[in-house]
């Protein structure tokens, strides 16, 4: 049975069609169900919904509309600690080129209006992200194990290469290790992670 049910109403679906950025409703959904890699927050999803629909209105004044235009006059008309001449200034220059600027500002939205849109409009829902977390967990280790591998390499290169240091052929070793605090057990952290804890107690 189709559900005929009309859809809740959403200023970031009228803002959406209003821009002609319908395409943006889906990447929205896609950064914050976390589809491409590591989810966004719903703050910085509204930031970049104001961003495009500022983009759009300064495109269609004719105005650039190249990233980094876009970013200035964001955080211009935004950010709080931006001074008001500064905040002025821009808004003028807006204005002057064509952009309505109460009319865009009025068409920003909050990221509390961002979770209405994709929760009760699109009807997304965040992934069930508990199967994996211990691998997910020991990635994120394993690649703060590999930077401080290579910041301590460099460093000791250029600590030799200098004269401050001794040359010699050093090996580099970054191990991370547990000690279970009642039975005195040293586990490396992935061993000690991948088998659920110490199972001292069990016995």
């Amino acid at each position: 049975m189709t559900d005929t049910s009309p859809r809740p109403n959403s200023k970031v679906a009228r803002v959406l069609e209003k821009y002609d950025l319908a395409q943006l409703g889906d990447r929205l959904e896609q950064r914050w169900t976390g589809v491409d890699g590591e989810r966004t927050s719903l703050r910085n999803l509204a930031d970049v919904f104001n961003r495009r629909v500022l983009e759009a209105a300064m495109r269609a004044a004719g105005q650039s509309s190249v990233e980094r235009d876009v970013a200035s006059a964001y955080a211009a008309l935004t950010d709080d600690e931006t001074g008001s001449a500064d905040r002025l200034r821009k808004r003028r220059e807006l204005e002057q080129a064509g952009v309505d600027v109460d009319e865009v500002l009025g068409d920003f939205v909050t990221h509390q209006a961002i979770h209405t849109y994709l929760t009760s409009y699109r009807g997304a829902e965040l992934p069930d992200r508990s199967e994996g977390r211990v691998e997910r967990k020991l990635e994120t280790l394993e690649r703060l194990q590999g930077r401080t591998a290579a910041v301590t390499e460099s460093t000791v290169d250029a600590l030799v290469d200098a004269g401050d240091l001794t040359d010699h052929d050093y090996e580099l070793l970054v191990d991370v290790r547990v000690i279970c605090p009642d039975c005195g057990t040293d586990y490396a952290v992935g061993d000690l992670l991948r088998s659920g804890g110490c199972d001292c107690g069990e016995a």
